[in-house]
């Protein structure tokens, strides 16, 4: 309808690329609420491949942009282009998106939500038919956390690691841990990190191999494995330390923890000298040469 709202952010999710805005009421009472109409959520699991979707948005700044495609494929796994972390059970479609469709619905033929678009595939960087949604389903979740905590809980080791070419480099499959978090739980546990000695050479600190009896192959299935986890749990963790293989076992952590209280503000009184005038005093007038 044209109408300027104003929103404010309850919270985002980098790893799914998902944001929650509260919108607001005018303050003049011309626009009001009521006036939205919701959109109607449908589901993302009965997706077949060749069914019509739909996908809204403002591409290249063009708002109330239609484009009508099927889907091409389902199940599919991107990298979130925020934070490397893989995206699984995404929704590959032919509907033309563009930059500015991110964030837009994807509908079925039934006007319903099934998804939200994302992401392209494209040398170009335009539209070259391989488009990509975040399912409904999964995306549900995600919201009903911000819109509760204001905030997405994911479980962690507490752990920075190298690219896994740098591990392959050794011939080797698995996750090398660059540095532990500071009270981490891989830390706690006695994960080494990578580090230099005393002359300066590099040690390799432990490789990741298997997360509860699964096999790591790089951080691709470390984030995996982590997704179907809960923060708490006790999980049993195999590394390799040189030639020897480790075992031990750590409880996760939350990795997007609140944010510390806001301290209370400082109160500061001056006490002044008997007799001081408090009173701002001018300091007499300098003439400047011309």
């Amino acid at each position: 309808n044209q109408e300027v709202y104003e929103a404010k952010l309850c919270g985002y999710d980098e790893d799914k690329d998902i944001a929650v805005l509260e919108l607001k009421p005018r303050e003049d009472g011309k626009v009001a609420l009521d006036n939205l109409v919701p959109v109607d959520v449908g589901s993302s699991t009965g997706l077949s491949v060749g069914q019509n979707v739909y996908a809204i948005g403002n591409p290249f700044g063009l708002d109330h942009t239609l484009t009508r495609g099927v889907v091409s494929g389902v199940g599919r796994e991107i990298q979130s282009g925020n934070t490397g972390r893989p995206i699984q059970g995404v929704i590959q479609t032919d509907a033309a998106i563009n930059p500015g469709n991110s964030g837009g619905p994807l509908l079925n033929s039934q006007g319903e939500l099934v998804g939200i678009n994302t992401a392209i595939y494209s040398p170009s960087g335009a539209s070259a038919g391989v488009s990509f949604a975040i399912p409904v389903d999964a995306a549900k979740g995600v919201i009903d956390q911000i819109i509760e905590y204001g905030r997405v809980t994911r479980p962690i080791l507490g752990i920075s690691f190298a690219p896994e070419t740098s591990v392959e480099a050794l011939g080797m499959k698995g996750v090398l841990v660059l540095d532990t978090t500071e009270g981490g739980p891989a830390k706690e546990a006695g994960v080494r990190p990578t580090r230099r000695d005393e002359y300066g050479r590099l040690i390799l600190g432990d490789i990741i191999v298997e997360l509860n009896h699964k096999r790591i192959n790089g951080a691709g299935d470390l984030y995996r494995n982590l997704d179907g986890l809960a923060v708490g749990d006790q999980v049993d963790l195999s590394v390799l330390r040189g030639d020897e293989k480790v075992e031990m076992s750590l409880h996760l952590a939350e990795g997007n923890p609140p944010p510390p209280p806001m301290p209370e503000p400082l109160t500061i009184q001056l006490v002044l000298p008997e007799g001081f005038d408090q009173q701002p005093q001018m300091a007499p007038a300098i003439p400047l040469d011309p």
